[in-house]
């Protein structure tokens, strides 16, 4: 096909790729962070629970039960909380609605690799920062410019966080450019800064149901800020899609934030789990990263992460593999359950490292 009736601009775009979706009884899936536990038994409960009433009418076009429960849940006002169709969404329309028509957007060199994909989609310049040679976010690196930074914390993919006191000296020191924290990890262990969006106009944070929450089926991400920041983002999606949480997602992130002894029992597993995996393939020689995700980064003995990768691949042990430049000698591996861990560091036991 000569795909003549694109626009210039599809032809230039290169999408964003996912992981691996392979399936099968047999399949070890540790490639898309997904979290290895299911969802609270009350959120099934309240999904069950939603009636034919409920969906031949539209949902609430503001979730305004979900956003009162997350501001009580992070000690805000409803207004300011947004709410899209996973935190994927909410990054969309913030590129939208605060970088497009300035200067660069700014953002690490190894980070989200979502964030390019934005920019091509929605033309704007990007300003890509190395980073340290620990791998760590050179935050010290970004500038006031007016126009905006973005960066994960803990980062992806390397699993690596920054302090709430780091993040809030460059908040200080940039106080005319918007500065977007994408916490879809910091469950796991790093520090939040949603408690600083008061004391500082221009933060942004943006956090997600599919990771620590175990929804990434259900799509549901939240961003939090200033009244003003999140007005901006109300008019880019009512000008966009206004009504985007339906009304089954909306129960089950209520159902979600209700059940706190549920949530922490599932991130103390993964936390655990994390950390004992971390440990076995240390001593096996990999360099290992000290995450504070629900996956490790590391590279073993002999660098050659192609090779291990490709072994683990052909035993369906499915991992992330990037083949191109410094990520090349590095896998991502997300933490599944003990069981699943214990299959990994077996099958890499079989590998001849000596």
């Amino acid at each position: 096909m000569s795909n003549k009736f694109w626009s210039e601009l599809t032809h230039r775009l290169t999408p964003y790729v996912p992981g691996e979706q392979r399936h099968g009884d047999s399949v070890i899936k540790l490639n898309t962070n997904e979290n290895p536990y299911p969802p609270s038994p009350g959120v099934m409960a309240a999904i069950a629970a939603v009636d034919a009433d409920q969906l031949r009418r539209y949902p609430d076009p503001e979730s305004v039960a979900l956003k009162a429960a997350l501001a009580q849940y992070q000690q805000l006002k409803p207004n300011q909380v947004f709410v899209g169709n996973g935190s994927d969404e909410a990054l969309a329309l913030a590129f939208m609605a605060f970088f497009t028509n300035k200067a660069a957007l700014q953002f690490p060199e190894l980070s989200y690799s979502f964030y390019p994909v934005y920019c091509d989609l929605l033309n704007i310049e990007q300003r890509r920062l190395p980073m340290l040679e620990n791998f760590a976010i050179d935050l010290p690196a970004f500038e006031n410019n007016q126009s905006g930074i973005i960066f994960p914390n803990p980062n992806a993919p390397t699993s690596l966080a920054v302090s709430k006191d780091e993040i809030e000296a460059l908040l200080k020191r940039v106080p005319d450019t918007v500065v977007l924290v994408d916490e879809a990890y910091v469950d796991f262990g790093a520090q939040s800064v949603v408690g600083l969006v008061d004391a500082y106009p221009n933060l942004i944070v943006t956090q997600t149901f599919s990771k620590a929450r175990a929804l990434a089926g259900m799509r549901l991400g939240v961003a939090y800020a200033n009244e003003e920041l999140i007005e901006a983002l109300q008019r880019v999606k009512n000008s966009f899609n206004s009504y985007p949480i339906d009304a089954v997602a909306q129960a089950a992130g209520l159902a979600s934030i209700g059940d706190e002894a549920y949530f922490q029992d599932c991130l103390e597993k993964v936390i655990a789990t994390r950390d004992a995996t971390s440990k076995a393939l240390s001593e096996k020689g990999f360099t290992v990263l000290n995450s504070k995700a629900n996956f490790i980064f590391v590279s073993p003995p002999d660098e050659n992460a192609q090779r291990l990768y490709d072994f683990l691949n052909d035993r369906n042990v499915l991992v992330r593999y990037w083949p191109k430049g410094v990520l090349s000698k590095w896998l991502r591996i997300s933490i599944g359950t003990q069981s699943d861990m214990q299959t990994l560091v077996s099958a890499i036991e079989k590998l001849d490292y000596s």
